[in-house]
């Protein structure tokens, strides 16, 4: 892997007010009113619509697959995403969409506990009734209830909308990555679109921008553009020095990993990822089939050969830290991937109902690529609250806060992400095992 380092003057020429924003310590201006009430309309049909449009080319049969604990059939999330709607800004005003007797509220209730109880999350494959009909209807009532009072709305309901809006863009990622899942355990790996042809092969080089020490702005304010409230408050850190890659690691890099016999080799494991790697037998990421000497992956698009330049992914967190061992560098803490994001190429790869894959890094090699879409980015961060966090009241306060616990931070996005959906503050969370998801790894080393 080369050394070469480039310097964060040299790689932000054209962005020297904000490197000088972070350096010098001046509030970022992050304030961005709620969208007004038309344009919050289009953005609430549109991700309905978009929602519609990932389950176009997904049988019945499909919707109600549950293939493992941590993954929902779609027909569950086509429910609770309008659930949420309807429970949180129909209800209160006695215009719910869901009677007494169908028991909508219990079947499609996530975790909030103050809401009520929930059908358990490990069965939800097994909720045959009601029907994906019934549930399109009950969409298309939500829908049409809260489009019959949306100019009645007042702030508060609105900044609900706006959280509903954000929560549905969440679970479109989900539809992508859970129903991948389920189909990789056919044996005729179906495919949903068709390959991507890629414009290039070629493994960009490996470079390393340099962030010197000091202290810079970090989360978000939440009196202004949308965050959730696990990306507050807007808080300052020191940060010391540290380099980051230029990109995410390939297939090509990770495959050497793995035939310098990385998942053979204890030195580079933490101990419990040495555990999952004997209990689980690991040879390869999720989705990785070897036939004939070669290396496959499981896609949307069926199987594939495994492309050297793609970022890799579908790592859990104990394979990203092992791989970064060997590679003899670590991961990136939380604040030092949300330092190097300001500074990012943003015209990474998100979601697109015609791909949904990562796709290869191009470009100019002393720039940083990929910060967001293609891959989520395991950081080396624990998921805890920000200094000065404070849960906020009411169910919705279960959203984030009571999962601080047992995750560790994933930033970026990746190429089911939609595309509105990402910022620099964002904060991905998920236990260390997880790997259905699209995540990937960037390295990143002390200053010496």
């Amino acid at each position: 892997m080369s050394e070469t380092a480039t310097s964060l003057s040299s790689f932000v020429s054209e962005r020297l007010d904000a490197v000088d924003q972070y350096l010098t310590g001046e509030l970022p201006d992050r304030k961005h009113e709620l969208p007004d009430r038309k344009q919050q309309q289009e953005r609430f049909r549109r991700t309905r619509e978009t929602t519609g449009l990932l389950t176009r080319n997904l049988s019945v049969e499909d919707q109600l697959l549950q293939s493992m604990p941590d993954a929902s059939p779609t027909k569950w999330h086509l429910a609770h995403t309008s659930w949420f709607f309807d429970t949180f800004i129909l209800k209160p005003r006695g215009a719910d969409a869901a009677t007494k007797n169908d028991h909508f509220d219990y079947l499609f209730n996530s975790y909030y506990n103050q809401v009520g109880p929930q059908y358990r999350r490990a069965q939800r494959g097994l909720i045959s009734r009601p029907s994906l009909a019934d549930v399109w209807r009950y969409r298309e009532i939500v829908e049409s209830r809260l489009l019959d009072i949306w100019e009645t709305l007042s702030t508060e309901e609105l900044q609900l909308v706006e959280l509903g809006i954000h929560h549905e863009q969440q679970h479109q990622e989900l539809i992508v990555t859970d129903i991948k899942h389920a189909l990789s355990l056919n044996p005729q790996f179906p495919a949903l679109v068709k390959p991507l042809i890629e414009s290039t092969s070629e493994v960009m080089p490996l470079r390393w921008l340099t962030f010197t020490p000091g202290e810079s702005w970090f989360g978000c304010d939440d009196d202004g553009e949308f965050c959730f409230d696990n990306e507050t408050p807007l808080h300052r850190a020191y940060i010391p020095g540290f380099r980051i890659a230029n990109r995410p690691a390939t297939n090509a890099e990770y495959l050497a990993f793995i035939e310098d016999g990385g998942y053979r080799d204890p030195r580079h494991w933490l101990s419990e990822g040495w555990a999952w790697v004997q209990s689980n037998n690991a040879e390869a990421p999720l989705y990785w089939h070897k036939q004939d000497r070669q290396w496959f992956t499981y896609t949307l698009a069926g199987l594939l050969p495994v492309a050297p330049c793609e970022p890799v992914c579908h790592l859990n967190y104990f394979e990203a830290s092992a791989f970064a061992s060997w590679a003899g560098k670590r991961l990136p803490t939380e604040y030092e991937w949300e330092l190097a994001a300001q500074f990012g190429d943003s015209r990474g790869h998100f979601l697109d109902g015609r791909v949904m894959h990562p796709r290869c890094a191009a470009g100019d090699p002393t720039e940083l690529h990929q910060m967001f879409g293609d891959v989520w980015e395991w950081t080396r961060s624990a998921y805890l609250p920000y200094p000065g966090y404070v849960t906020p009241p009411g169910a919705v306060g279960e959203y984030n806060g009571k999962f601080m616990v047992n995750q560790w931070v994933l930033r970026g996005g990746s190429c089911a992400t939609p595309r509105g959906h990402m910022r620099a503050s964002y904060r991905n969370f998920f236990p260390v095992t997880a790997s259905w998801q699209f995540s990937g790894v960037r390295l990143a080393d002390d200053l010496n």
